[in-house]
């Protein structure tokens, strides 16, 4: 259910309010929320999944990504949050796609190899050719 990326860093496709207790118990210390609430009947709104990581103590942060692409603010907000989270992250969005495209993103902002991202993100299963051009 949730991919790792590296040891900072696993993402998720939309998990459930339950599946935070779960990440908490795997030694997540903090969630990203990368889903828009809305998007699709039935999930769970970033209400419930911010208070579903209270209940457990782990930090949350939300930071909605459409389908229209990522903008400056939202690679910088995802940037902080990584940087400001005490230990491993999980991050979610439908299929995982869009956590991994933000992270791959705000790490290359931070310095990091495009291949080294792009390497960590195929061992995954997830493919950064769409943002390559713009990972430096």
């Amino acid at each position: 259910m949730f991919r790792k990326l590296d040891e900072t860093i696993s993402v998720a496709g939309q998990i459930e309010p339950e599946n935070i207790a779960e990440a908490a118990r795997q030694g997540f210390t903090f969630i990203i929320n990368n889903r828009p609430d809305g998007e699709a009947p039935g999930q769970p709104s970033g209400t419930e999944m911010k208070a579903a990581a209270d209940a457990v103590g782990l930090g949350y942060a939300a930071i909605p990504i459409t389908h229209a692409g990522f903008s400056e603010d939202q690679v910088a907000a995802m940037g902080q949050a990584l940087a400001a989270a005490p230990g491993p992250v999980l991050a979610f969005c439908r299929s995982g796609t869009r956590s991994t495209l933000i992270w791959a993103l705000a790490r290359a902002r931070a310095g990091d190899a495009p291949a080294e991202l792009s390497a960590k993100a195929a061992a995954a299963g997830y493919d950064l050719s769409p943002i390559r051009p713009l990972l430096g």
